[in-house]
């Protein structure tokens, strides 16, 4: 299976993106929605966030923690956001993993992992290709601030506090222009799977591979050749949910 890391900046339209990569059938797992999961009541990230920040990041009258305060306690405190990240991160990788998994299983030959910070993570290095959505700065700031409401100056500076495009731009695979119409990216979207998509026997491969690694567990201990042979398809089973093999 072929992972695919999709990212971008702020208001480039990595959704829109990943809405179309789910208009072709492609699974999608989005990190964004993991973390709003892994803050809900209960899990653990909820409980280490109350623990660092205190009850002032809730929603009034409400247990539900309140992104925008969150948010706007690390936004320019670099301790305080990393104390976030360490509250959040391994918890939203162990769900990403999940989730490839999942879709590994089901036999899917592509997954898209949409994440916002794909370098910055170096969840990057767990995928076997990686796209950046882009625009020019001006349409990127006109964007952010009719979505979001904010004045010029404030959405200059969220578009400031993430990594510049153009270093994304640099380490992508690939860039996908969002300069035009939504047509246009779903128009990319369709080239990449062309030229990207393993073929059907790659794919059935990947999938016999787990079958290999459990035939020759009875063997691994009487037989060099059975060791070897875990080894090979321990490494196939994991760099095909990578999707570098």
């Amino acid at each position: 299976m072929l992972v695919i890391g999709l990212t971008g900046g702020i208001a480039t339209g990595k959704s829109t993106a990943s809405r179309a990569f789910r208009a072709q059938g492609v699974p999608v797992v989005d990190a964004d929605e993991i973390a709003h999961k892994i803050l809900e009541p209960g899990e653990v990230s909820y409980r280490l966030v109350l623990k660092h920040f205190g009850d002032e990041v809730l929603q009034a009258g409400s247990d539900a923690i309140d992104r925008g305060k969150l948010g706007g306690l690390i936004f320019n405190d670099s301790k305080k956001r990393q104390l976030l990240n360490r509250c959040t991160h391994p918890y939203v990788r162990r769900r990403i993993v999940g989730e490839l998994l999942r879709h590994f299983v089901r036999g899917h030959a592509v997954c898209v992992v949409d994440v916002p910070l794909l370098f910055e993570s170096g969840l990057h290095r767990f995928c076997g290709k990686t796209l950046v959505v882009s625009c020019s700065d001006e349409q990127q700031i006109a964007r952010l601030v009719a979505r979001n409401g904010f004045s010029r100056q404030e959405a200059e500076a969220r578009a400031a506090a993430q990594m510049p495009l153009a270093d994304k731009e640099r380490r992508a695979t690939r860039v996908l222009d969002n300069s035009g119409s939504p047509d246009s990216l779903a128009e990319q979207v369709r080239e990449v799977l062309a030229e990207w998509t393993p073929s059907p026997l790659r794919t059935l491969g990947t999938l016999l591979a787990p079958v290999g690694l459990v035939a020759s567990l009875p063997f691994v201990r009487s037989s060099v050749l059975g060791l070897g042979a875990l080894c090979v398809c321990t490494a196939w089973v994991a760099g095909s949910i990578a999707g570098v093999i």
